[in-house]
């Protein structure tokens, strides 16, 4: 299983992410808010620990195989979010107990956006910046980054490209070498969050909230540095520019690459997971409204527009902003919306959710089923735009989406287990395994309120999603450590 390998990869990629406890040391600093010595502490910590895998291991030079991919891929998701964890519990505000910590790194990490964090805007700055800098890590940056880097240092990145990347698809590559790949993906990530800040700041944030939530936006991840979220700065204008990003960062980003090198929106045009994408967030931006608008919800229709809207982007992309208590609107509202994370951004993105591809490639099948009992013996390819799809392709789908919903269910009802209804504990699995962070019920504020055993099903639940469920079960099989 080269677990010296394995051992160098994960030891090198923890002695780079003790480098991001840093810039928090440099808020802490700077407002003077106490939590220096949490985050100097983490820090060597996490560099000690680091060194300490990697260094024995340093001359190792054979590449990861497949299964030691995986391996790399899970391990490095729960090292780090453990690690990450750190600040969280040797603050003194907040003052966390374990299972908080890790909850809350691990719901950044993954762009989940949960929290069990209540007063979050009486919290030290350096915290506040460091929630939002754990989601722009784990949007894209880590596993893009281990990528670009890796390859230079001896160790090939292509099996973690192929068992980390999202959606069923993963072998196609924007250019020839996975070096490449990566740093493309980097420079539109960095670019896109680049844009979204300044767009922040010039609409009235202060740069602090500004770059904090262009971190969670183009992340797709939905923590904010404030208890009311974007509802804190009553803006249509910041609500409009959200919108945009949110949704941008649900497509895939190859096709932001492709639009950007040969400067045509044409890649978008031409592209039918982004075209069902966008028709599902038109179509529940307008049912939201439509709602809104007859339950007389809001006092005049500019606010049922702006806010049924943003909710409908916000959750359909699994971003987790919220500007009002959504989970207590009328009606199916607060269903519908949830079930619109099910559905999630393109494959390729940093959104959560079964992803756009996944949804048509089945609607497909059932299409073909429907015309094969009329013509048996008929041969209909499954078909996305032009192209068909192979049967392996479409056997992967069907095989995520089962095990999908047994997982769903296995969760809930252990949840409700625990003494959860029914609501929290669906909306609760849902939030988590879709990568979307606000739920219903009980969760619709934060997870404050929940037991460890719910809070630790919760953060399997994040992992599950982030991973899109394969790459962390196929762990669990006993062929996997077969040699």
């Amino acid at each position: 299983m080269q677990l010296v390998a394995v051992q160098r990869v994960l030891g090198l990629l923890l002695t780079f992410f003790s480098i991001t406890m840093l810039p928090p040391v440099a808020i802490s600093l700077w407002y003077e808010d106490g939590t220096t010595t949490a985050f100097i502490l983490a820090f060597v910590v996490t560099l000690g620990t680091g060194l300490a895998l990697w260094l024995p291991a340093a001359t190792f030079r054979v590449d990861l195989r497949l299964r030691g991919g995986f391996v790399v891929v899970v391990m490095l998701w729960v090292v780090l979010g453990f690690f990450g964890a750190l600040p969280f519990t040797l603050a003194d505000n907040p003052h966390m107990s374990f299972t908080d910590s890790v909850f809350e790194s691990l719901s950044g990490l993954t762009t989940t956006g949960a929290t069990v964090i209540t007063g979050i805007d009486e919290l030290p700055r350096a915290i506040l910046y460091y929630r939002q800098q754990l989601q722009w890590l784990g949007g894209m940056g880590i596993i893009v980054l281990a990528v670009a880097i890796l390859p230079i240092l001896g160790i090939g990145g292509m099996q973690l490209y192929r068992a980390e990347t999202p959606g069923p698809m993963k072998d196609n590559k924007l250019t020839p070498r996975i070096t490449e790949t990566a740093k493309a993906l980097w420079y539109i990530y960095l670019g896109m969050t680049l844009i979204c800040g300044i767009s922040y700041w010039l609409a009235g944030m202060t740069p602090f909230d500004a770059v904090g939530h262009a971190f969670s936006t183009v992340a797709i991840g939905g923590f904010s540095t404030h208890d009311l979220s974007m509802g804190y700065f009553n803006s249509a204008l910041i609500e409009a520019i959200a919108v945009v990003f949110m949704s941008l960062a649900g497509m895939n980003f190859a096709l932001h690459f492709l639009a950007w090198r040969n400067l045509s929106i044409n890649p978008y045009r031409a592209d039918p997971e982004v075209r069902a994408y966008l028709t599902v967030l038109v179509g529940v931006a307008t049912l939201t409204t439509a709602y809104l608008l007859y339950a007389d919800t809001f006092d005049n229709v500019g606010s049922a527009l702006h806010h049924g809207i943003f909710q409908a982007v916000s959750i359909g992309t699994t971003t987790g902003f919220t500007t009002a208590e959504y989970y207590a609107w009328p009606g199916f509202l607060p269903v519908l919306l949830i079930f619109a994370s099910f559905i999630g951004g393109c494959a390729g993105s940093t959104a959560g959710g079964m992803k756009v591809i996944r949804w048509l490639l089945i609607y497909q099948q059932g299409k073909r089923e429907v015309v094969r009992l009329i013509h048996p013996s008929a041969q209909v390819p499954v078909k996305v735009g032009s192209k068909a799809m192979p049967e392996r392709v479409i056997s992967a789908v069907w095989g995520f989406f089962s095990l999908y919903v047994v997982t769903f269910s296995t969760m809930m009802l252990i949840l409700m287990a625990t003494g959860l209804d029914q609501v929290t504990a669906f909306s609760a699995v849902a939030a988590c395994l879709n990568n979307l962070g606000p739920g219903l019920g009980d969760v619709g504020a934060n997870y404050a309120g929940l037991s460890d055993t719910a809070k630790w099903i919760c953060v399997f639940a994040m992992m599950l999603g982030r991973l899109e469920i394969f790459t962390l079960l196929v762990l669990f099989s006993p062929s996997f450590w077969r040699k």
